[in-house]
């Protein structure tokens, strides 16, 4: 249980990818394009998978790409390379390290796009839990339309999946679906769901608090007192059996076969390394980021003034993405067990609403984005890509009242901003551009017509996401031309992290301040 909320899941994968961890290496002569680390990680598990035989899977380490991701998904690449062999039988030899044909390019791009189509479902059923109680005359100012738009269209996940490339789509589609069954009050249909999808990545671990509260509270407890408190002599001890049962049954279909063959320990190991840091290279925009700034600066006002000895700091910088151990030079060092305890107590509050005061389907999908964005908020070793796991579940709160609308778009501006390090090249550089301000108009034009009679950001908050202009002028097209970029070349990163960290922090706190129970009066109803 450690490794829940103190070690982000999937970190072996999730760390790779961004500026400082080989993101652009080329994956053949100079000539070639180059594609991001994570196209030769899914290429090389790929190879795994389909040339070794399962008990060698999670031991393979010709590359430095091992996997380390759960057994469904290693299952699933093993079915994938069989349509690969079709497309370049080249690519599944494990010693073809960095290889990356046109065929085999076609080939991912392609498996990605397909694998959406369970996204696309996902979001049809999550817009059947939508009712409009005011929805306009116009098509696209209904609450459903918004809403699919806010989904299948977003920034962050195209850019992820789609540019720098990775599998979130058909992922995501299994968390959406599932949430839409509780929504529909199919709670073993969800809980099946959410079982095989913690068995695709275990990065959803985040938000397994929110299921397990939620399905023992509203579905094991058949009834509530008038005051809304638990009936405990209407507990079904049938139905808790029937959620362990499936619990169990999809955890033996996962390591079953590996722990027949004494391996679990090998594939626990590989899924949860604790050895990186507290931070990736290009620190995640979260509390840590924020903490880390701040021992920066106390520490060169300490040289400054003669307060702290030079011969006794570590040469090694933070930022140059190229340390992944670090102690801090005057705040306490962070271990993962702080990570841990501070995690618990940021979503203990809402964990708390969700029992005790329990606002049905609406109050566990809130319960769901506060922890998932607690975890990425005080996780260890977490990873920017992460923020997706709070941002797309909050677009089915977006549409149902102004307050959450406007938690939305400062959390999406931010978080979506945060994800540009990740697209560094400069071709991409107008596409990333262009896509996120189409996304980010979109999303504020139509949640203001939406809630026409409401200001959804107050003066403050609005100069906040302006100032994202700025930042990104500074760092792309100003820093480049000055001096300090040879000297200094992790100024760029630095300023992007802890602006946007202050921005999702904010996010965070009013998110779990709306968990409170309170009046709700809202333009939509999530049923």
């Amino acid at each position: 249980m450690t490794c829940v909320c103190s070690c982000s899941p999937g970190t072996a994968q999730e760390s790779r990818g961004g500026p400082g961890a080989g993101a652009a290496e080329p994956f053949s002569d100079g000539a070639e394009p180059s594609y991001s680390t994570d196209f030769e990680v899914h290429r090389n598990w790929l190879a795994i998978t389909h040339s070794l035989p399962v008990s060698r899977w999670y031991y393979e380490a010709t590359s430095e790409w091992t996997l380390d991701y759960p057994p469904f998904f290693a299952w699933f690449e093993y079915t994938l390379s069989h349509i690969a062999k079709v497309f370049d039988p080249e690519m599944l030899n494990i010693q073809n390290l960095n290889y990356a044909s046109p065929r085999t390019v076609l080939f991912q791009r392609f498996s990605v796009i397909f694998t959406d189509v369970l996204f696309i479902y996902s979001v049809y059923e999550c817009c059947k839990c939508i009712e409009g109680k005011k929805a306009g005359k116009e098509l696209t100012e209904k609450p459903t339309f918004i809403l699919s738009v806010l989904l299948l269209w977003n920034f962050g996940l195209l850019i992820v999946d789609h540019i720098h490339f990775q599998y979130n789509g058909f992922l995501f589609g299994l968390m959406l679906l599932s949430v839409a069954r509780l929504f529909q009050k199919r709670h073993l249909e969800g809980a099946f769901l959410f079982a095989i999808l913690l068995h695709f990545k275990h990065i959803y671990l985040y938000v397994a608090p929110a299921y397990g509260i939620y399905l023992l509270r509203s579905y094991c407890f058949t009834a509530d007192k008038p005051d809304g408190s638990v009936t405990w002599s209407s507990f079904s001890f049938l139905r808790l059996i029937a959620l362990g049962f499936i619990v169990c049954f999809v955890s033996a279909l996962s390591l079953g076969p590996f722990i027949a063959m004494n391996q679990l320990p090998q594939v626990i190991s590989r899924l949860f390394p604790f050895k990186r840091g507290l931070c990736h290279a290009y620190w995640a925009p979260n509390f840590w980021a924020l903490y880390n700034a701040l021992d920066k600066m106390l520490c060169i006002i300490g040289l400054k003034y003669n307060l702290l000895d030079p011969k006794k700091i570590a040469k090694a910088s933070m930022t140059s993405g190229l340390v992944q151990q670090f102690q801090h030079v005057v705040l306490p060092s962070v271990t993962p067990l702080a990570t841990l305890i501070c995690t618990v107590i940021a979503m203990l509050p809402s964990i708390f609403c969700l029992w005790f005061k329990p606002q049905g389907p609406r109050g566990f999908l809130r319960c769901l984005i506060v922890c998932a964005l607690s975890s990425f908020m005080f996780g260890w070793h977490v990873h920017e890509k992460a923020i997706l796991l709070a941002i797309l579940p909050m677009s089915l709160l977006s549409v149902g009242k102004p307050q959450d609308a406007a938690i939305y778009l400062l959390l999406t501006t931010t978080g979506h901003y945060s994800l540009f390090p990740l697209l560094f090249t400069a071709p991409e550089f107008p596409i990333k551009v262009l896509l996120m301000l189409l996304f980010t108009v979109y999303s504020f034009s139509s949640l203001k017509t939406l809630f026409r009679k409401e200001k959804l950001l107050n003066w403050m908050e609005t100069i906040y996401l302006v100032g994202l202009g700025p930042l990104e002028i500074c760092c792309e097209l100003v820093f480049p031309f000055t001096p300090w970029k040879l000297k200094y070349p992790f100024i760029p990163l630095f300023l992007t992290s802890v602006y946007c960290a202050a921005g999702i922090t904010y996010a965070w706190f009013r998110l779990s301040v709306s968990m409170l129970p309170g009046p709700a009066v809202s333009k939509a109803k999530l049923q």
